[in-house]
């Protein structure tokens, strides 16, 4: 007993030494880096992605930490020149227009760099791939993972999908590349994390992912390999049976590249194996059109449904095992004609007496994409103002197709928030007062140069300070982009953005609804009010958009409302100190130094009118139009107009609150 209590002692000293030998080792080998960290001037975080190019054309990009650890032997203790880029950043310009500058590359030094963001959100964290933070390790920096350089062998990998199932948040991806072939795992990955505040990362700092593997190490498919073509998950839902238990259910589709699809359909996750088990009958769900969707709980009526956003389309469900499996029990938010089916070409739309465009949720009805809508449009069966999708960029005013990648109610703003893709590697920011909009105005968040940037998606998950910061990811990858080169490591891999939602330039117009009430007046309400007095059906029409009170900008007046015994009357000043901000909006002679980002065409004066009855009324529709010449007039704000004629309301949708 006493030899092997001495041979163990023995073997954790050589241990010890062993392990403080190769701390050494590492600590010495560092010493030979010029250490490069970039920074955001902002925030002082260091910025991933960004790329250094010296004079002779080598390439060298930030780690998850904004770290480069430089080692070049030609090029040591010497001036270098470094061009410097960054998607949504750049560096400052010199006298002949470069970007860039000279740094003597001392090993064992560093050197910071302070670099503009001109995105609004944030890059902070590459969550996916070989090398997250490979700069730091070699440079001897502390860093958050476990598995801060390689991760269940992934070297690539496309579109998430996240459900919270059995206490852990499980993750689920596409197409994903491995070290030892070009060809990798195409039958869906996974790993979970656990929840920040149990035992998971604060989201500001990184995601710990752990793999579902094989027995090689690398992450393992999903689902039962040996049919042809590629597994892909695009959403997941956890529902509870009659007896309590948690069942994870996803929809997927296997499919052959990019066109045609072998199966489509729902499956069940299987926790002993760790894999996915086929629901049938598959065959049913083949043209049901597959889209990376959201899922959304809210209730409708006291009964729980789930909402399905994504790929310009919007679904819904009620919430459990027996519905979510059957295609039938699915309705979609569309303005075609009841009936219509996924091979009818002569999309006929649904429209009341009066003309009116009808939207609303209809059982085995097709679904209302951005393609449809083209059609739609081009054929003269709908109007510009009656498209539900094509909005507005808020800074140029310019027309955008912002599909939604995801939609949640954020306690913050105390609206739905829309996360979008538009043009290629773009991402915009909507807020709308119901699940289904209006979605009018938005503002551009994310842009990459010649990059693409698909499958947007924000976690609601890890939402902070009551919604006020947010995090989003999506897929970059150089696929469809026009770039030809890819970046390395980056490239087909999921990165990490923060957004705060108290920045400014995020205060966007929202609808100003125009309300006759049981006694006859015209009252102007904004949404917190409507819903507070559930006054939702006494809505009139959106005579125009403008910012919400606690949104404002430096640029905006405050717009005051009072009520009298005929209505709603509006002034930009108090005259009795008791009248409420309704909204805030633009003086009504605009300055010269009004920023160019709300002088454009998106901006109207709103006028006030006043018949013989001392009844008041407003407009954007200029005096003597339609009649109203006889009535005294006076323009009193600028205000954002209301593009469409449609009132697409889900107002009876209320959130679920996250579990």
């Amino acid at each position: 007993m006493k030899s092997l209590i001495k041979n163990h002692g023995l073997t954790i000293f050589t241990l010890v030494v062993f392990c403080m030998q190769m701390t050494n080792l590492f600590a010495q080998d560092s010493l030979k880096y010029f250490v490069i960290k970039v920074v955001d001037e902002r925030t002082g975080r260091g910025v991933p992605l960004v790329e250094l190019q010296t004079t002779n054309s080598l390439h060298y990009y930030t780690d998850s930490k904004g770290i480069i650890a430089f080692y070049e032997p030609g090029l040591m203790d010497k001036k270098v020149y470094f061009t410097i880029f960054s998607h949504g950043y750049e560096y400052r310009k010199d006298g002949f227009g470069n970007r860039g500058i000279a740094l003597t590359t001392t090993p064992g030094t560093t050197e910071t760099l302070k670099i503009k963001r001109t995105n609004i959100a944030e890059r902070i964290y590459r969550i996916t791939g070989e090398g997250i933070y490979d700069e730091s390790v070699k440079a001897g920096l502390p860093v958050p993972l476990k598995h801060p350089v390689s991760d269940g062998k992934v070297m690539g990998q496309d579109s998430y999908v996240e459900v919270l199932y059995k206490g852990k948040i499980y993750w689920f991806f596409g197409d994903t590349g491995q070290e030892s072939y070009v060809l990798g795992n195409y039958g869906a990955s996974g790993a979970t994390s656990e929840l920040p505040g149990r035992g998971g990362l604060d989201p500001n700092i990184g995601v710990d992912l752990t793999y579902f593997v094989d027995s090689n190490g690398f992450s393992k498919p999903m689902f039962k390999r040996g049919d042809p073509g590629a597994v892909w998950i695009s959403w997941a839902v956890n529902l509870k049976d009659e007896k309590g238990k948690e069942n994870l259910y996803v929809h997927f589709a296997r499919v052959k590249g990019l066109g045609s699809v072998y199966e489509m359909g729902m499956a069940l996750f299987n926790d002993s194996t760790q894999t996915f088990q086929r629901l049938l009958p598959t065959h049913e769900w083949i043209n049901d059109g597959y889209a990376v969707s959201n899922p959304v709980r809210v209730t409708v009526d006291d009964k729980e449904y789930i909402y399905l956003s994504g790929g310009f389309r919007m679904r819904r469900v009620l919430a459990d095992g027996q519905h979510v499996t059957d295609l039938k029990s699915y309705e979609s938010f569309t303005c075609l004609a009841p009936g219509t089916t996924l091979s009818d070409t002569s999309l006929n739309t649904e429209r009341s007496a009066d003309g009116k465009l009808i939207y609303g949720w209809k059982a085995d009805t097709k679904e209302t994409t951005a393609a449809t809508e083209n059609k739609l449009l081009s054929s003269g069966k709908i109007k510009d103002n009656e498209a539900w999708w094509k909005t507005s960029d808020i800074v140029t005013g310019k027309s955008i197709y912002a599909g939604p990648g995801t939609i949640y109610w954020n306690k913050y703003v105390k609206r739905w928030v829309m996360i979008a893709s538009a043009n290629v590697g773009e991402v915009y920011y909507f807020e709308g007062d119901t699940p289904t909009g209006p979605w009018v105005y938005g503002r551009r968040i994310i842009s990459h140069e010649k990059y693409f940037f698909y499958n947007i998606g924000q976690h609601p998950l890890f939402d902070q300070e009551n919604g006020r910061i947010i995090y989003l990811e999506g897929t970059y990858t150089n696929f469809l982009s026009g770039n030809p080169v890819n970046t390395p490591k980056y490239d087909y891999n999921q990165i990490m953005y923060k957004l705060t939602l108290d920045d400014e330039r995020l205060s966007l117009p929202q609808p100003v609804y125009h309300l006759k009430t049981v006694k006859g007046k015209d009252e102007y309400l904004m949404r917190d009010a409507v819903d507070s007095l559930n006054l939702w059906s006494a809505i009139i029409d959106i005579p125009f958009f403008a910012i919400p009170p606690g949104r404002q900008a430096d640029s905006l007046l405050p717009v005051y409302a009072k009520q009298t015994k005929q209505g709603t009357e509006l002034s930009i000043t108090r005259s009795q100190g008791n009248e409420k901000i309704l909204f805030y909006a633009l003086p009504a002679m605009l300055q010269n130094n009004i920023n160019n980002d709300t002088a454009n065409k998106t901006v109207v004066l709103l006028y006030e009118f006043q018949n013989d009855k001392y009844q008041r009324f407003y407009s954007v529709v200029a005096p003597g139009t339609n009649g109203n010449s006889n009535e005294k007039s006076s323009a009193i704000a600028r205000v954002w107009r209301n593009p469409t004629s449609l009132m697409l309301l889900d107002y009876k949708a209320k959130p679920v609150p996250l579990k």
